[in-house]
């Protein structure tokens, strides 16, 4: 399947805000789009640098914020920081990134995060999981275990990746960067530039492409990614679907099968920030073809495919956030996943999208990655 092509000058559309369990805690404002009106809400302000959002079965949240904390939100409050995380590398784009609740949670209480890990060498992407203690306003980690550690640490403070997926199936998908290092995204030795998957423990599933590493690392799922920030279970297509940054243009949808190469840096839409061309073109033997890209660049981060009953004008679509243009990019899509269109909404109003995910009522909330960050609720108006 041939990719879909959008340029910056595409539709750009208004705006959001929304209402939740979570008592929303400033202004409202409305916003018509081209299928709904939005109702858009700030739910809590004053987080530095949010980045990864869960949702909690009692109806509030849990979220990270960059620099190395992570806040539960209940009542439309902000806890304070949770006790017993571990040390992150918070510099550049490092940091505490994502976080994603057990498929069991109701029962096990285990959370999983991702995170910049200091190390000999520098840092490199890691994901842990602990058990989330809650006593009243105040919570912990305890029984803190790390199941996937890069293990080639370099100094660079960028393209940690980083998003958790679980699939039906209890196995968990990582998504990491190149880390700067666009080679290392084509060593199938190293765990840069690739969606990993593992079970929930850390082990290696036993269907996984390469399971033996005759070929490459055990846990690779799919190579040949740049910086994948975005990541979402669809079901769709019944598969992964990630959302990754190109250099100066070529930011890409692709839906990552097993075994399967996703090209860069051999081949790309984008070009150097010079505007020196970048591997050998747009295409070549052995690589896929994204499904969507974007020239120029959005920036994207954050990742949801649509299922909720609150916008049943979107069902089936993808949402994609900006961090270059601020905004929320709505992805049409056919019955078979084929992306058909594009909408683009809110440019500006809220600041740098870094996450998008949708809550259970199916109103959808949005990360701000700023100093003084926010999550706004995006609902029916």
């Amino acid at each position: 399947m041939s990719p879909t092509k959008t340029l910056a000058s595409s539709a750009v559309l208004l705006g959001l805000l929304a209402g939740s369990s979570i008592t929303p805690a400033l202004a409202q404002q409305t916003f018509e789009t081209q299928k709904a009106k939005i109702l858009a809400e700030t739910v809590v302000d004053g987080l530095e640098n949010p980045w990864g959002l869960a949702f909690l079965p009692d109806g509030g949240a849990i979220v990270t914020e960059r620099d190395g904390r992570m806040r539960i939100i209940a009542d439309g409050k902000l806890s304070e920081p949770v006790a017993g995380v571990p040390q992150v590398a918070a510099s550049g784009q490092g940091g505490l990134l994502d976080v994603a609740l057990s498929p069991d949670f109701a029962t096990d209480n285990l959370i999983f995060f991702s995170f910049s890990e200091p190390g000999e060498g520098g840092q490199g992407t890691a994901v842990a999981r602990a058990k989330l203690v809650r006593d009243g306003a105040s919570a912990k980690l305890e029984d803190l275990t790390t199941i996937f550690s890069m293990a080639k640490k370099t100094g660079t403070s960028h393209h940690f990746g980083s998003r958790l997926v679980f699939r039906p199936d209890g196995t968990l998908f990582i998504t990491t960067g190149d880390r700067g290092q666009g080679d290392r995204a084509q060593d199938m030795q190293d765990s840069a530039g690739a969606v990993i998957r593992i079970n929930a423990d850390g082990s290696v599933p036993a269907d996984n492409p390469d399971a033996n590493g005759a070929k490459g690392l055990p846990i690779l799922w799919s190579k040949g990614h740049r910086n994948l920030q975005g990541a979402t279970f669809d079901p769709v297509i019944n598969a992964l679907v990630t959302v990754e940054h190109g250099a100066k243009g070529g930011d890409e949808i692709n839906y990552p099968q097993a075994g399967k190469n996703y090209g860069w840096p051999v081949i790309t839409y984008g070009v150097d920030y010079s505007g020196a061309k970048i591997g050998t073109g747009t295409e070549a033997p052995g690589f896929e073809q994204p499904q969507f890209y974007w020239d120029p660049s959005i920036a994207p981060s954050g990742l949801a495919s649509y299922q909720g009953d609150m916008f049943p004008e979107w069902k089936g679509d993808l949402l994609v956030g900006s961090l270059k243009f601020g905004q929320l990019s709505r992805l049409e899509r056919d019955d078979a996943g084929k992306i058909t269109g594009e909408e683009r909404m809110f440019e500006a109003e809220f600041g740098r999208i870094r996450d998008v995910n949708v809550a259970p009522d199916g109103s959808v909330w949005l990360l701000t990655d700023e100093s003084d960050g926010a999550i706004i609720r995006l609902s029916a108006g």
